[in-house]
């Protein structure tokens, strides 16, 4: 939810408003239920949701049953894009072969969990991209030594942005939840006439910056406005696993009593 607040807050103009994604084609790695699929379906693009085969009749039961009712809504469905359902395990080339890569963005929410799916997720992120691809994810921190690793592998690998909290859905927020940006390291080349192209486009970025600050009620231009925040994230949620005092939204307790249930899974009563 926090990914789909995010697109819904900075929709309205920049790299994600419905005209620029039209047509964009989409993959979702660890859909799950897909809600981030649908988050980027309904501004307009093409999404492919993936996941493992044990994942897919709820998965496309899901997107059977929204599409349904996007579809047959009173409201207007025709910014919404298409969606559909595959089955790709994270190496898998001929998974990876089927959907049809390259994409324009790749986007998980929650993929990253345990060392050992780093190495398997880079690869797969690898096979379907191109030069211009952008990957959205979001991460949850559980585990600060995982975290640690995978911004090390991503900022080796890619230009890495993390999406400031201002940014972020006012209510759809958590200190230990960060969207991150990524694009390819190559995206504009090493030659002289790139370096220039994207000093220029920095500078550009700079300016509307400057000047779409200026202006009342909330931003909307997407990614123009990140923070290069490293890894400084992983030392500042070690132990924030506590809730806080006061109230808890319906968004907050429905997230801890999601990760209670996790933790309790396997828990036998006698």
């Amino acid at each position: 939810m926090v990914f789909v607040k995010y697109l819904e807050r900075n929709c309205r103009k920049g790299r994600f408003c419905p005209s620029k994604l039209k047509g964009k084609r989409v993959i979702e790695l660890g859909a799950g239920c897909g809600v981030a699929g649908f988050g980027m379906a309904l501004l307009g693009c093409d999404v492919v949701s993936t996941d493992q085969v044990e994942v897919l009749p709820l998965l496309m039961r899901n997107v059977e049953r929204n599409t349904s009712r996007i579809t047959q809504s009173n409201l207007d469905s025709g910014s919404f894009g298409s969606i559909q359902v595959a089955e790709l395990d994270w190496g898998n080339q001929e998974h990876i072969k089927a959907v049809g890569s390259p994409f324009d963005y790749i986007i998980g929410t929650d993929v990253v969990y345990a060392e050992h799916l780093l190495d398997p997720l880079l690869q797969t992120m690898f096979s379907l991209s191109g030069p211009k691809t952008t990957i959205l994810l979001g991460y949850e921190i559980r585990n600060t030594i995982v975290h640690e690793q995978m911004l090390s592998m991503w900022k080796n690998n890619f230009e890495l942005k993390t999406v400031p909290r201002t940014k972020m859905d006012n209510k759809y927020q958590h200190e230990s939840i960060h969207l991150y940006i990524m694009e390819s390291k190559n995206r504009w080349g090493c030659s002289e006439i790139g370096t220039t192209a994207h000093e220029q486009q920095n500078e550009e970025l700079e300016s509307m910056e400057k000047h779409e600050n200026t202006d009342e009620g909330e931003s909307c231009h997407g990614a123009e406005e990140l923070e290069d925040r490293g890894g400084k994230e992983a030392h500042e949620v070690d132990s924030r696993v506590g809730i806080s005092n006061g109230d808890l939204s319906d968004w907050q307790a429905r997230r801890y009593g999601s990760m209670a249930a996790r933790l309790l899974c396997d828990i036998k009563i006698t």
